[in-house]
């Protein structure tokens, strides 16, 4: 237990460090001048903090008001040493903080008793903040444990979405990726951003629900067959829907709301504006971006340039205007995203062709 010592007086200060060093495991921290602590501050270590009230340039008071202003003093334990006895000194020290005095001259019978407590009351809040942190540790990794569950869920649901179309499992992830940066864009918090790249593989889990028919189409749907593919968002959300996870229950809300447009003209709930969660209304973005810049069996991929030009023009008729300032500014980002991508796919056509050779050899 470091004790702080400041006493203009050399007599003084070497009587405190000795009555000081006679308590249990207490180390004296001496300095003879107010001007000597401030100087040392922050780097100074110390639990409690016995301060001589009349000193020059700063009284104990002042002193004192000075160190806590640095937030790792805040909590520390402080005595006032003084000679008066006067009520309007005394309070202004307790105003400051004081938790006890000690009049001049000290007497050391009174020294040992009134400081053994308080150096008693500062080891338990120590133990108690111990104790504390020893529970922020375990609450911290009991919750880590959860999220990599709901990760693993979330990603063996999305492994089972895209298990009839490969493509769809790219996309998902994509879709995620591009997410994850329109929302750094527009300043949302860091958890939020990393939740939204977990939750939004799942938004069209409700596609599972789509017959092959549909689902696998060459070309283009029937009006019948594209109002069937319409249903997959309020199913995904059902499927997601009401659970305890904070990640499901995300990524049920972004199923829901990923197809919803500004202009109200949207599905599956025609929601408009700020009505559409802030979720539904980035991947929507991420999602219409993968979608145009990816070959589909009713059309070619776009170029990157038409893509941005296309969803920049729709700003405030499809899209949220904030969201596609920040789907602009993340567009470095995305393009990297969106490269990186593809050269994964090429290397895996390389090795799947290289392989298929050495069997046919």
């Amino acid at each position: 237990m470091r004790i702080l010592l400041v006493d203009d007086n050399s007599t003084n200060l070497k009587l405190l460090t000795k009555l000081v060093a006679k308590l249990d495991s207490c180390e004296a921290v001496g300095f003879d001048s107010p001007d000597a602590v401030l100087s040392a501050l922050p780097d100074l270590d110390f639990d409690i903090a016995i301060i001589d009230y009349q000193m020059p340039v700063y009284n104990g008071v002042e002193l004192f008001t000075e160190i806590v202003r640095f937030d790792k003093y805040a909590q520390v334990p402080v005595i006032f040493v003084t000679a008066d006895k006067d009520m309007t000194t005394r309070m202004a020290a307790l105003n400051a903080g004081a938790i006890d005095f000690l009049t001049k001259p000290i007497n050391p019978v009174e020294f040992q008793a009134r400081v053994q407590n308080i150096v008693s009351l500062a080891r338990a809040r120590r133990q108690l903040a111990d104790q504390a942190e020893w529970l922020r540790r375990e609450v911290d990794r009991a919750v880590g444990e959860l999220r990599q569950r709901e990760q693993e869920i979330i990603h063996r649901l999305t492994l089972a979405a895209g298990y009839k179309d490969p493509e769809t499992s790219r996309h998902t992830l994509r879709v995620a990726a591009y997410a994850e940066a329109i929302a750094i864009e527009l300043g949302l918090p860091e958890q939020f951003c990393n939740d939204i790249r977990l939750a939004a593989p799942m938004h069209d889990i409700g596609k599972v629900a789509m017959p092959d028919t549909v689902l696998l189409k060459q070309g283009r749907l029937t009006e019948a067959e594209y109002r069937q593919m319409q249903s997959h968002a309020q199913i995904g959300s059902d499927i997601l829907a009401r659970s305890h996870s904070s990640l499901l229950q995300l990524a049920s809300e972004i199923a829901a709301s990923h197809h919803e447009r500004w202009d109200g003209q949207g599905y599956p709930n025609r929601l408009a504006g700020d009505a559409i969660p802030i979720s539904g209304r980035i991947i929507c973005i991420a999602d219409n971006f993968d979608a145009l810049t990816t070959e589909r069996p009713y059309k070619p991929a776009w170029s990157f340039e038409r893509t941005v030009e296309h969803i920049v023009g729709r700003a405030g008729s499809q899209f949220d205007p904030d969201c596609v300032a920040a789907f602009q500014r993340a567009l470095p980002r995305i393009r990297e995203i969106m490269d990186n991508d593809r050269r994964e796919q090429l290397e895996e056509a390389e090795k799947a062709l290289a392989l298929q050779a050495g069997k046919v050899a």
